[in-house]
């Protein structure tokens, strides 16, 4: 397993091997999580958006080709006599 050396000033680079099973890069956070047994972990605070996919529900509705053919109408119909 890779290991890395702290600086005087207590920073710490993360080998590239690591970084890339973390998939994290330039400007990503990581975290320092103290597990049960004692032993730290290091894991990503940057999350991938596909994650999140279908976590959120949409606020509106999708809108069907009635809906905009009704709206379309209404919008002529308010138009006449309009010049």
């Amino acid at each position: 397993m890779p290991s890395s050396r702290i600086t005087s000033k207590g920073q710490l680079t993360l080998p590239r091997e690591i970084r890339d099973k973390l998939r994290v890069g330039p400007g990503d956070r990581v975290s320092f999580v103290e597990r049960p047994d004692g032993s730290i972990a290091v894991e990503p605070e940057t999350v991938d958006l596909f994650t999140l996919r279908g976590l959120f529900k949409p606020k509106v509705r999708g809108v069907t080709l009635a809906d905009m053919d009704r709206a379309v109408r209404r919008g002529a119909a308010r138009g006449r006599g309009r010049t």
